[in-house]
């Protein structure tokens, strides 16, 4: 029984998609005993296992690609200390009308029920956030409020923003959706090709979530903000939200991600060549 929960249903020859106390008193019945709801639960917790929201194990994340990246970025680090440059991790999130689901306490038998007025999927307020590489356990965050869609025009005017704010040589690590037309369109391009701009774009891998330093700010403001929430409007959401950005002085500590912590533990000198393999894509790299 053991080794069978550890798999889904379906390969243990049970044509369910998830366990659940159900199918573990199925599967003892096979083998000749009947237990009880609360019986099963027991038998589960004796056998060692927890309920735990799961997190999505990304099969088309390439690993090769990834061992590759921290190996370059371990040597950008050193030579971003060495020449005074900032590091910032940005992504883009959209925060809808309706309520975004958490667990929330109840008292025991009451249901867990959170008010809804269903609106439309399209009514949402959509950011563009930036976080300061140094700084991920400390702050240092921007935040710009996207109006329609994102095109390559509203992605430049984020980078003019941050390249406004932070006079230093800039690398900005932006998630894979730069891949698409609005992170590497004219408008982008037009921009990078600056004369004495000292801005350098650079792609995470594919499917690397746990790479971008940058999540835990949509977590934070999605768990203040939107979390069993129903705000009914895009109005209403970007009402709340800015709220939340405007009062952002002291984010929380976003811990260090997978790609900063075997970062550190290499510690490359700064004499090591940055060398651009086809591994790390850039749009264009100014220096």
């Amino acid at each position: 029984m053991k080794a069978a929960v550890q798999v889904p249903p379906r390969e243990a020859g049970i044509d369910l998609a998830n366990w659940n106390w159900k199918v573990v008193r199925v599967r003892r019945r096979r083998i000749g005993r009947r237990l009880s709801r609360s019986s099963c639960l027991n038998y589960l917790h004796r056998l060692g296992f927890v309920l735990k929201r799961p997190k999505k194990h990304l099969l088309k994340a390439n690993a090769a690609v990834r061992e590759a990246f921290v190996f370059w970025y371990a040597r950008l680090l050193s030579q971003a200390q060495h020449r005074g440059a900032k590091i910032f991790f940005v992504d883009e999130a959209h925060f809808r009308a309706d309520a975004h689901l958490r667990g929330k306490w109840v008292l025991r038998g009451q249901p867990a029920l959170v008010d809804s007025t269903s609106p439309r999927w399209g009514d949402k307020a959509s950011y563009y956030s930036v976080r300061l590489r140094r700084d991920l356990e400390t702050g240092d965050v921007e935040v710009m409020e996207l109006v329609g869609n994102s095109t390559a025009q509203t992605s430049t005017t984020f980078l003019r923003q941050l390249r406004g704010n932070h006079p230093e040589p800039l690398v900005v690590i932006w998630d894979p959706p730069w891949r698409t037309p609005a992170h590497r369109g004219k408008a982008i391009r037009e921009y990078l090709s600056t004369p004495d701009l000292n801005l350098q774009l650079v792609a995470l891998p594919a499917y690397s979530p746990d790479f971008n330093g940058d999540e835990a700010i949509w977590d934070w403001a999605r768990e203040e903000v939107t979390a069993n929430t129903c705000l009914g409007t895009k109005a209403k959401v970007q009402e709340k939200v800015g709220e939340f950005f405007r009062g952002l002085v002291d984010p929380p500590a976003a811990g260090r991600t997978l790609l900063q912590a075997r970062a550190d533990a290499l510690m490359l000198p700064a004499t090591q060549p940055l060398i651009h393999t086809n591994i790390v894509n850039f749009t264009l790299a100014l220096v």
